[in-house]
């Protein structure tokens, strides 16, 4: 039976949920370095499912258009019509792509689920995310469009989203920074990495959900839900507006900081 502590972690752990799953910084890393400041030493399990869930509606409501235009496509393949040539190929693409990261994912699972209990590890990944945030900046800009993207370009951010599963490497960092150093325009590397985290978070969820036993509170779950959903909006907005600047590089300083300080302080 899980058991939460009060409101204020609730909402504060809501927060963290929703800036961090989508600006670069590592969600996962994040709630496991103030769950551990907070003396949770079990996962929330119940609670960390219903923070996904508010951000992956974040996603959905973000990115309805595209999300809409995918499902067209699909409805044009199966009537024989195919009128939607974009939302097709972005169809096929995010699958390819989450073809590595479920094998990678299946194949390490419990390797994975280990370094949560693990802080310092969790700390050193974050210097990593920092680092190729870092080296983005030096990426020569190709400008890459959809309709040039290829099953490879998908191959590479799909195993990149995989590397993600470790706790400390942030997810949108590096399917995002994948899709820089392909060559993709930057607009498009922030929608692909977003649009391919549905997939993603529906899986994993559907996986940790088969685990839960009982719950014996729902309100607090609700409340983080909806403040990550919150929260989570209004991040995926202002980081698609700083992906089209050119300046995701920026937040390496913040991954290098946070992970050091993980490093030094958590257990």
């Amino acid at each position: 039976m899980e058991t939460f502590i009060n409101p204020f972690q609730a909402i504060f752990l809501g927060m963290v949920q929703g800036l961090t799953e989508f600006l670069p910084i590592s969600s996962s890393g994040h709630l496991v370095f103030f769950q551990s400041l907070f003396g949770m030493k079990e996962p929330q399990l119940f609670f960390d499912i219903m923070l996904h869930f508010g951000t992956l509606l974040a996603v959905a409501i973000y990115f309805r258009r595209d999300i809409s235009g995918i499902i067209r496509g699909i409805e044009s393949l199966v009537t024989g019509k195919r009128k939607n040539e974009e939302g097709i190929k972005l169809f096929f693409l995010i699958i390819v792509a989450s073809i590595p990261t479920g094998l990678m994912g299946f194949l390490g699972k419990d390797w994975f689920e280990s370094l949560f209990s693990r802080p310092s590890i969790v700390g050193g990944m974050l210097l990593v995310t920092g680092s190729f945030l870092w080296l983005t900046r030096w990426v020569k800009r190709e400008d890459r469009r959809l309709e040039k993207m290829s099953w490879i370009d998908a191959i590479l951010i799909g195993v990149a989203q995989g590397i993600a599963i470790i706790p400390g490497i942030s997810r949108s960092g590096a399917t995002i920074s994948m899709g820089l150093f392909c060559g993709l325009n930057r607009e498009l590397a922030g929608r692909f990495s977003f649009l391919l985290s549905i997939p993603a978070i529906v899986g994993a969820t559907l996986l940790e959900i088969r685990k839960i036993q009982s719950v014996s509170e729902i309100s607090l779950p609700l409340i983080g839900m909806a403040v990550a959903f919150g929260v989570g909006l209004l991040s995926l907005t202002l980081l698609m507006r700083i992906i089209k600047t050119g300046n995701l590089s920026n937040f390496s300083y913040y991954c290098w900081a946070i992970g050091l300080l993980m490093l030094f302080l958590v257990k």
